[in-house]
């Protein structure tokens, strides 16, 4: 394949991508579709994917996977929303039931990877079903609800009346993560381990640390998802993120990240999950039924995992 065409299409292919579906869909639904408040929303509704996609890109950056992120997302809600209903100050209950409990949940899934040497696919899948079953067990499987207005403001308002909380935190942690990524000699570190896990031991990099951190970051993402979540939806609800490792992989994917490790921007995968919920948007503007969305995304991670196998080919 030509070199220059190769360049082009990774550097620019997920906006070119994105602007196709906005001029496609503002021809089907230029009334509706390309309204600002329609726009806004899709965003808006993209914000918790833009979350667990970002800390999901970090683990796919080292050629591993978190499927855990959707039930770290419902623990950390549901842990949050007994220490908000109990009468624990919001911000306490923030910082310790969404935060640092998903960055404990991230913690235990990268030392269960270093330490077994499974591979990160196992454990999360094994931190999957954990979580959940957790979540289920201290919620009794029922949904908690009346939190003080003051949280729901705070997490899910409108900062000015304006532009919504959750597109502001979502896309502030993305740019904290981006910094990492590219200003940090840690967030390099991780472009080497994916290309070369051997080769970075042997130029000093410890692998095993930074296969942790990355489980962090990952967990974080999707406590402050998980926050988020119950802040929108005004109740943390015990099956809550259930399938969201889908939209997690898939906007990481489909925002050019390779699925084999050492390629990746948080920018791209900000678009692919904007992409997502552009898609997802589009499907209820037209009628689609929602079921064909689970058809969509699945086709959306082959194709892109195939393009990037076609595109990375010498």
């Amino acid at each position: 394949m030509n070199y220059s065409f190769r360049a082009f299409w990774q550097k620019y292919g997920i906006l070119l991508i994105l602007l196709a579906l906005v001029v496609i869909m503002g021809i089907l639904s230029p009334k509706y579709f390309l309204s600002i408040n329609n726009l806004v929303q899709i965003i808006l509704q993209s914000a918790i994917t833009i979350l667990i996609a970002v800390g999901e890109f970090f683990t796919i950056l080292i050629a591993g996977i978190d499927l855990s992120v959707g039930s770290v997302l419902a623990l950390s809600g549901m842990v949050t929303a007994k220490m908000l209903v109990n009468g624990v100050p919001i911000l306490i209950a923030i910082l310790v039931g969404g935060v640092i409990l998903g960055g404990v949940l991230g913690f235990i899934n990268g030392l269960l990877v270093v330490q077994t040497g499974l591979h990160p696919f196992i454990i999360t899948l094994g931190g999957l079903s954990i979580y959940r079953g957790i979540t289920l067990v201290i919620s009794d499987a029922r949904p908690v609800y009346g939190f003080p207005a003051v949280f729901q403001k705070t997490v899910a308002g409108d900062l000015f009346g304006i532009i919504p909380v959750p597109i502001i935190v979502a896309l502030a942690v993305a740019g904290i993560f981006h910094l990492i990524t590219t200003k940090t000699i840690p967030g390099r570190n991780l472009y080497a381990i994916g290309g070369n896990q051997d080769a970075a031991w042997l130029s000093g990099v410890n692998v095993k640390v930074h296969k942790i951190v990355v489980f962090v970051l990952s967990g974080i993402a999707a406590g402050i998802a998980g926050i988020v979540m119950i802040g929108r939806l005004g109740a943390a609800e015990p099956l809550a993120g259930q399938g969201f490792e889908l939209y997690a992989i898939a906007a990481a994917i489909i925002g050019g990240t390779s699925f084999f490790g050492g390629k990746g921007r948080v920018s791209g995968v900000v678009v692919g999950a904007i992409i997502i919920g552009l898609i997802n948007n589009a499907l209820n503007i037209l009628n689609v039924p929602t079921f064909y969305q689970q058809i969509v995304m699945g086709s959306l991670i082959i194709l892109s995992v195939f393009l990037d196998k076609a595109l990375s080919a010498k």
